[in-house]
């Protein structure tokens, strides 16, 4: 039997509706499957998101940030990468991003630059 590689999946966590359809819409015509959801405690609330896949964060949620969702996924041994959405992220915030492990990405978001940071978090680390 042959069966296809599972497409990777971007759970995309967004406060705003247009947002999280528009992104829904551009990584389904890049060939990811998307999962969207409109908070951190909606993600949260669901099975711990497994791989392969990257969740997409947006920073400023109402309630639960995009970094406190990734922090309490990572407390939950939920390993996937995550890219951390912004715009004019501080230094408290870049600093908190990278001890998590998540690049972040500035609004707006232009051109190929979420694919391409979609696709570089989804690349097995180097083997050394």
């Amino acid at each position: 039997m042959n069966r296809s590689p599972r497409r990777p999946s971007v759970f995309v966590v967004d406060d705003d509706a247009a947002v999280r359809s528009a992104l829904a819409f551009a990584l389904d015509m890049e060939g990811f499957a998307v999962e969207t959801y409109d908070s951190g405690e909606a993600l949260l609330l669901r099975d711990p998101p497994t791989g392969p896949g990257c969740l997409l964060l947006d920073e400023r949620l109402p309630g639960v940030s995009g970094l406190d969702t990734l922090r309490q996924l990572r407390a939950r041994h939920v390993d996937l990468p995550a890219i951390l959405v912004t715009s004019h992220p501080n230094a408290i915030l870049r600093e908190a991003a990278a001890r998590a492990g998540a690049p972040i990405l500035e609004k707006p978001l232009l051109g190929e630059a979420l694919i391409a940071a979609i696709r570089d978090a989804l690349e097995p680390p180097p083997r050394g």
